[in-house]
């Protein structure tokens, strides 16, 4: 017999939970480090209550929606002219090879010497988290694209910007999507390392929720946080990314 899909969670969660309660009173886990899944749940309900969860979300979100914009608009347009230009592609394209495998942990110490303890600190470190990891997707979708359409668009007459926005573009545009959703991921992770080392008065998001519950041993705050955070994730790619992979299927016939 198939389960309904929303029983599916339900089953897990009554799992956790009897999993955790058998590792505790056989001796197996220590309740300190290893937190109750109804403690983290408290703890959310009173962060929700005194308005601190939503506050820190508020400001995680703003910080990473500011940055992931800003390196995909910047992203997009680089990673285009070093699939078309050789010379951009000799220069700059591997410089962004070699920065996005550069941890974003490393552009904190040029944020604060640059910027300072500020809001612009923490979204530079996100913006060059997501910007050569988008000029790298759209590189190779670029460069990916059939030659035979490119050859058959010149053949009819087009050219120009014609040909980037009839042909190119929408030929590369699944790839594109993928790599502005690995974007958003490499977003997520360089804001972390931000705000947990870069304390900033202006305002204290998740990471810096994180980071307090690891100075004061609230494991429970930090396995909460992280819950935040995978929820934030989650419904991010549910409101947009998942929609607009859908739409490509189906505009290709890959789906019904």
């Amino acid at each position: 017999m198939r389960l309904p899909r929303p029983v599916i969670p339900l089953l897990l969660a009554a799992a956790l939970l009897g999993g955790w309660e058998w590792a505790v009173r056989s001796g197996r886990a220590d309740e300190l480090f290893f937190p109750s899944p109804l403690h983290v749940l408290e703890w959310a309900w009173q962060g929700l209550l005194s308005g601190e969860l939503l506050s820190a979300t508020w400001v995680t979100v703003r910080r990473l929606a500011l940055g992931f914009l800003i390196g995909a608009v910047l992203g997009v347009p680089l990673g285009a002219f070093c699939a078309r230009v050789r010379w951009i592609n000799d220069s700059l394209g591997l410089v962004a090879l070699g920065l996005q495998t550069l941890p974003s942990v490393c552009w904190v110490p040029l944020a604060l010497l640059w910027f300072g303890p500020e809001e612009s600190a923490v979204v530079f470190v996100v913006v060059m988290g997501t910007l050569w990891a988008v000029v790298v997707a759209v590189r190779e979708s670029v460069l990916n694209v059939e030659p035979l359409y490119l050859r058959a668009a010149q053949t009819m007459g087009s050219g120009g910007a014609h040909l980037w926005t009839h042909v190119i573009l929408p030929a590369a545009l699944p790839g594109v999507v993928s790599g502005m959703k690995q974007g958003w991921a490499f977003a997520w992770r360089s804001l972390m390392a931000a705000e947990i080392f870069v304390v900033i008065l202006s305002g204290f998001g998740l990471g810096s929720l994180l980071h307090a519950g690891r100075e004061l041993l609230r494991m429970d705050q930090v396995m909460g946080v992280m819950g935040v955070i995978m929820l934030v994730g989650f419904l991010a790619d549910l409101a947009f990314f998942s929609p607009v992979e859908r739409w490509l299927r189906r505009s290709r016939g890959l789906e019904r």
